[in-house]
Formats: C-alpha cells, sequence, structure tokens
C-alpha cells in the first residue's frame, strides 16, 4: 500500500490549474497553426493570427488564456493500492482548486445553486469523474470547462436504425446550434453508447485526448461534414469551423443509439499530474 497526502495533492492541483489556464497545450498550438494555413478567408486567418498570438501572450506573461476559466473539472485515476492520509481525495482536490484560482488570480465561476446564482468566491466545488484502477499511482487530468462551450453540449438519443448517418447529422447538428457562442474552431468530442449519462461523460472524456493522434474514418467524416457549415473561426465565416473530431465509444442496449456531444472552444485547456 503506498500513502499519499492530501496535502501534496492539492499543492500539485493548485499548480496545475495554474499551469493549464496560463498554458495552450502544444496539439493544439499546432492544430491552430495549421488552420491558419488552410483558412480562405483572410478574416478567418486574421483571427487565428490572433488566437496564437493571444497564447503566446498569455504563457509570456502568466495571465489566463481566457478571462473564462473555467468550471474545474478533473478525470481521476486512483490505484486501488493507493491510501490517502491527512484528508479526503475530494478535499485535497477542492483545497487545489481554491488555492489556484486563488493565487493565481483566476476567475471563480461558480455558482452555489442554480437559481440563486450566488458565487461560491473559490471556484469550488470542482467536478469530479473518480475512475478506480490497479497501481499504487494516482493520476489527475484536469479540463477547465467554459461557460460558452459547456452550453453548447447536446444529447441525443436516437434509434439504431439511424446508424451513421443519424451520429454525423447529430455531431453536426450540435455544431450548427451552438454557432459562433462556443469560440470556434471547436474541437467536437462525441461519446458513442451505453447510458444517456455515459455517453455525455465519454464526449466530454474524448477531450483529453490528442489532437496529433490520427483520426479514424467516423471522426474525419464528422469534421468534413462539420466544416462545410461555414461559420467559421469565432463566427466569422470560413472554411475552419473545427480543428478536430474525437470519438469514444462504450458498450449499448440492444434497442439504444445515444449520441452526447462536447464542444471545446478553440483553446481546448488541459492538464495532468500524476502522483
Amino acid at each position: 500500500m503506498r500513502e499519499l497526502a492530501a496535502a501534496a495533492i492539492a499543492q500539485e492541483v493548485a499548480a496545475l490549474c495554474q499551469r493549464v489556464n496560463y498554458r495552450l497545450p502544444e496539439d493544439v498550438r499546432q492544430a491552430l497553426a495549421a488552420a491558419r494555413e488552410r483558412e480562405e478567408s483572410p478574416l478567418g486567418r486574421r483571427v487565428l493570427e490572433e488566437l496564437l498570438a493571444n497564447a503566446r501572450i498569455a504563457e509570456e506573461e502568466g495571465v489566463p488564456l481566457c478571462q473564462d476559466t473555467g468550471l474545474a473539472t478533473f478525470f481521476v485515476e486512483l490505484g486501488c493500492r493507493v491510501r490517502i492520509t491527512g484528508g479526503s481525495l475530494e478535499e485535497a482536490i477542492a483545497e487545489g482548486v481554491r488555492r489556484g484560482y486563488r493565487e493565481g488570480y483566476l476567475r471563480p465561476s461558480v455558482v452555489a445553486d442554480p437559481l440563486e446564482r450566488r458565487n461560491t468566491g473559490d471556484n469550488t466545488p470542482p467536478v469530479l469523474h473518480l475512475e478506480l484502477v490497479e497501481g499504487e499511482r494516482l493520476r489527475l487530468r484536469f479540463l477547465p470547462k467554459g461557460g460558452g462551450s459547456e452550453n453548447a453540449a447536446r444529447l441525443f438519443m436516437l434509434p439504431p436504425a439511424a446508424g451513421r448517418e443519424g451520429i454525423v447529422r447529430s455531431a453536426v447538428e450540435a455544431v450548427e446550434l451552438a454557432g459562433p457562442n462556443a469560440c470556434p474552431p471547436v474541437v467536437v468530442g462525441v461519446g458513442l453508447g451505453g447510458t444517456a449519462e455515459q455517453a455525455l461523460l465519454l464526449a466530454k472524456k474524448a477531450l483529453l485526448r490528442s489532437l496529433s493522434e490520427p483520426a479514424d474514418p467516423l471522426e474525419e467524416e464528422i469534421l468534413a461534414a462539420v466544416n462545410r457549415l461555414g461559420i467559421g473561426p469565432q463566427g466569422f465565416g470560413g472554411r475552419v469551423t473545427a480543428l478536430a473530431v474525437r470519438v469514444l465509444r462504450a458498450p449499448t442496449h440492444l434497442a439504444c443509439l445515444p449520441v452526447g456531444v462536447s464542444l471545446s472552444c478553440h483553446a481546448l485547456r488541459r492538464g495532468e499530474v500524476v502522483l
């Protein structure tokens, strides 16, 4: 049995929150640069150049990439031979978020009640998705999710007969409904199968996959269809409405074809720490 101190976890989470909000992942930066080269719209190219400049300035000056520093979402893999000491895992992650957002001057965006709308002041509580795995390590993958792109999430409960065509149509519809509000060019996460809630979770988890990975045929088909919408960078029109599509799948009931869609804005902020 390996012991991990809650205080050490909180410290790592605080640093992770700041690093991810200040620094665009290299695969996303490369995707934006490639998009700039293939975008035919002059205004679209200018927008992509400014997005790249924004990312460079944020990293150099240690300031947030975007004023919306997101709802702190964690995908946690906890080894079955890990014991947390000095507090619970949930408390440690929350303390790390609290400290990281306050010390890093990151905007608190969480309200305690959906109706009363009172801000908690420190961006807690975070959202945790916990998976128990073999081993003696703790893996924390952090995805700060902005409100504009989160509002664009969609769930489609299709009949199995809808097939591949229905899946593609659903993903395209989600992007079209979002329009400029998700700050394109977006990354499209698609979850196929499972139950309703599992499909949406898979869609969000798909956003953690590298954009440098080769796309499979379904991902390529969805990407081509989305980019034919012509929404373009920041909604000003152009060829590049999406940078990539990532799909995750799960077994499902024989009477179901759930399709979850989760969009990320152009600033797909994510990172991880392994303890």
